[in-house]
């Protein structure tokens, strides 16, 4: 992924981590400096089915989930499934789709399944939404709703590349688009496989608590209105477990807790009295000094 995306190790890192950890993965930015690259890249890196949704304000539901279909020649319905039943869904513009469309990820991103007309249908496994925004002062955006922020389990954003980064972007571009030929490196089963791994990944009794203490600071800080959720912290929790196998070990660190703190938590947070998404780089900031004031277990 690093041969497409350059100088964005912390980019990859993070993509990684939301993989393996089983959750999901929000890239906010301008347009224009590779969030669609990073998701295509992950993508092109595993063996598996890729699929990319176009948020658009007049996408429906069913453009998302699928729908049943009606079969001339059995006289039955049949469900057609939908781009979503891929093992990594690019979900490019996310909010230029207005709450309701929106809301058909919900069940997707949470229980690993689609409802339609009573039925419930699984996602392929493992199931990962890269979904991409522009920022809300941009026009034509929604703001995507907490309940579905915190379906994400990070947010990050990529910025603008380093003058010798961008000069070699220009560069490799003379023959056509990169990350069109990457080759996967990874397969289905293995990322299963490690996605187990992740799960029995020892955490320390006192790493928990700090964890914890890092969570309940949110929800007693005087510039929140609302704190992170039960949900919140065991994504945390998870993440933090996907960071250490990302860096080849089999217990956490507190430096994991903090390198996945910011991104974390702050977009599960809501800022008292102003508009969730004006106020990202003050909570970002808040964050960071929780973190500095929250004893670290020796």
């Amino acid at each position: 992924m690093e041969t497409v995306l350059f100088g964005k190790n912390e980019v990859v890192e993070m993509l990684v981590v939301a993989m393996l950890a089983g959750e999901h993965i929000l890239l906010e930015d301008v347009p224009g400096v590779g969030k669609t690259l990073a998701a295509k890249a992950l993508a092109h890196s595993l063996d598996g089915k890729f699929s990319r949704l176009q948020f658009t304000p007049d996408l429906l539901p069913s453009d998302i989930t699928g729908s049943m279909i009606y079969r001339s020649d059995r006289q039955e319905f049949e469900f057609c499934p939908g781009p979503i039943f891929a093992n990594v869904v690019l979900a490019d513009e996310i909010n230029r789709a207005p709450p309701r469309t929106q809301s058909a990820l919900l069940e997707a991103m949470s229980e690993g399944s689609v409802s339609v007309d009573g039925t419930t249908h699984p996602l392929p496994k493992p199931f990962i939404v890269v979904a991409t925004q522009n920022p809300f002062e941009f026009e034509g955006t929604y703001a995507l709703p907490e309940s579905q922020l915190d379906r994400f389990l990070l947010r990050t954003s990529l910025g603008y590349p380093d003058r010798r980064w961008e000069q070699q972007v220009l560069s490799t571009h003379r023959s056509g688009e990169p990350v069109d030929r990457l080759e996967a490196v990874a397969t289905i089963d293995s990322i299963i496989h490690a996605q187990s791994v992740v799960r029995d990944t020892r955490f320390d009794a006192s790493l928990v608590d700090y964890l914890l203490d890092v969570v309940d600071a949110t929800r007693n800080h005087p510039g929140f209105e609302f704190g992170v959720s039960t949900r919140g912290a065991l994504s945390f929790y998870r993440g933090c477990q996907a960071r250490a196998v990302s860096q080849s070990r089999d217990f956490v660190t507190p430096d994991d807790i903090k390198a996945l703190a910011v991104a974390t938590l702050s977009h599960r947070v809501v800022h008292d009295g102003v508009f969730q998404g004006a106020s990202r780089q003050a909570v970002e900031k808040q964050i960071a000094e929780i973190l500095e004031k929250v004893i670290v277990p020796t």
